[in-house]
């Protein structure tokens, strides 16, 4: 059984589109703090494993705006809750130029690990299965994919990145920065669950990970 550490039902429907076999594990690890996404989701995975004994993922995402130098990026939750969605809009917007436009991307980084050691990277994710994102800059899809060792139990990293812009808020679904963050002239908050998971950073991880799982 592979545990997905999370109690968002949400990420586990998604999941679930890519994956066989995949239950909520309800885990409330401790955070590092870290300016990158990948060893903070390393870090749970390990974390879990120790706690389940069996293959857990972890994920960890945020938004990262060029303008700011990569703000909120990896402390994207906490920056949500004090300092607010709009104003980190506004933040930025005020920061763009010309050329930027106020680029951003939502990155996503997932960590497996079952207490084994790792063979190949994975072959790369078939785009065809994002029908909705045909039209993605080659840089949306690019990935990070690592095994960390670090004298620990190995933890397999899958990234996915999905590229935009800060705009006004728009929309009413989604949730988070869903309302600022546009992709191809739509924001977030005005796709439907299906037209955002489709094209979602999140996504795109799990479906690296979920072809190279079916192959272990």
């Amino acid at each position: 059984m592979l545990h997905y550490v999370t109690t968002n039902a949400g990420k586990v429907r998604e999941a679930r589109e890519y994956l066989d076999q995949v239950t909520p594990l309800d885990y409330d690890y401790q955070e590092i703090q870290s300016e990158t996404l990948a060893p903070i989701a390393a870090y749970g995975a390990r974390a879990a494993f120790e706690h389940v004994g069996e293959p857990v993922i972890v994920d960890d995402a945020g938004l990262f705006i060029d303008a700011l130098d990569g703000f909120p990026g990896p402390y994207s939750a906490f920056v949500e809750e004090t300092l607010g969605v709009e104003q980190v809009g506004q933040i930025a917007r005020a920061q763009q130029t010309d050329s930027d436009r106020a680029s951003a991307s939502f990155r996503c980084v997932i960590a497996y690990c079952d207490g084994e050691s790792f063979g190949a990277t994975p072959e790369p994710v078939d785009r065809g299965r994002r029908g909705q994102d045909l039209a993605a800059d080659e840089r949306a899809t690019a990935t990070t994919d690592d095994t960390v060792d670090s004298g620990t139990v190995p933890v397999k990293l899958f990234e996915g990145t999905v590229l935009g812009r800060i705009v006004e808020p728009r929309g009413e679904g989604g949730f988070g920065y869903d309302p600022i963050f546009e992709h191809n002239g739509t924001t977030f908050a005005e796709m439907t669950a299906e037209e955002k998971n489709a094209i979602s950073h999140r996504g795109r991880a799990l479906a690296k990970f979920g072809d190279w799982f079916a192959k272990r």
